[in-house]
């Protein structure tokens, strides 16, 4: 069995090559992951984008998974995609954690 420490370091690099991973696709401008209360756990974005972000992605996505539950019961929210003009965010959610992937709409057609 792994320590705690080795776990949460084995973890972290992995989350560091997912977002190196995610980072190299075309149009990608920044890519952040959160737990579920927006507490940032790591991005790519500078300070004060990564705030604006967080807190307005987790509220949105408990938003919708409750839109998701509520509507069908049996359901649950597992990809959100919201897309205008100029961005495109894309939040993967999971039982503790959100991915979020900001990219420009324009570079990936």
């Amino acid at each position: 069995m792994n320590s705690p420490d080795a776990v949460e370091s084995s973890t972290i690099a992995e989350m560091e090559e997912m977002i190196a991973r995610i980072s190299s696709h075309k149009g990608v401008e920044g890519v952040m992951i959160m737990d579920r209360r927006g507490a940032i756990i790591q991005s790519t974005l500078d300070e004060e984008q990564t705030s604006t972000h967080a807190k307005a992605l987790s509220d949105l996505t408990a938003k919708a998974s409750s839109i998701v539950g509520m509507l069908n019961q049996n359901d649950e929210l597992t990809f959100l995609r919201i897309r205008s003009k100029q961005r495109e965010i894309v939040i993967s959610p999971d039982k503790d954690f959100l991915l979020v992937v900001l990219q420009n709409p324009k570079s990936v057609e």
